[in-house]
């Protein structure tokens, strides 16, 4: 089922920010603009709530970003960057973003994921199936196309310089 959208449906957005921040940066060599991508997301329907899931470091240079998330009416979700002996780092957050999707799903009529991550196509399907419209924003060069396929609409940040912000 296909379901069109409404200015009058309650939308709850979840940005996956370690994968916009990777793609805008690896692809586009730019930072991602968060205030434009959120108001394409809620697209002048209700906003219920909005998750950044981010990851904080050691060192804290993040806490700026973060406070500024917070500004746009973002609500963060923090976990610090996991090391591992030999140098290796684990920055993940997809279980989280899925358990609140679902949590929430059930006072929203639409849930929009800002990430290109192909994990996410089983919560998709999930929410589907209980009868929400689910929306993907993301740069489209990075992701998944079976995520793609299955959501209700994807929205391409690569497509308009609006959602970057140049270094």
């Amino acid at each position: 089922m296909n379901t069109a959208q409404h200015k009058s449906q309650r939308v709850a957005v979840f940005l996956d920010v370690q994968n916009l921040y990777h793609s805008a940066r690896s692809i586009y060599d730019a930072r991602v603009n968060f205030k434009e991508l959120l108001k394409t997301a809620v697209g002048g329907r209700n906003l219920i709530r909005a998750f950044a899931y981010v990851i904080s470091t050691k060192t804290g240079e993040e806490k700026p970003f973060f406070e500024a998330l917070v500004k746009l009416g973002i609500e963060t979700r923090e976990k610090p960057l996991q090391e591992f002996f030999g140098g290796m780092k684990k920055a993940d957050w997809d279980v989280g973003l899925s358990i609140d999707a679902v949590r929430i799903a059930q006072t929203v009529d639409t849930v929009v994921i800002a990430s290109g991550d192909g994990d996410f196509i089983p919560l998709v399907e999930y929410l589907k199936n209980q009868g929400r419209r689910v929306e993907v924003i993301s740069f489209g060069k990075s992701t998944s196309s079976a995520l793609k396929e299955v959501v209700d609409e994807f929205v391409d940040l690569g497509a308009s310089a609006k959602y970057l912000i140049k270094k």
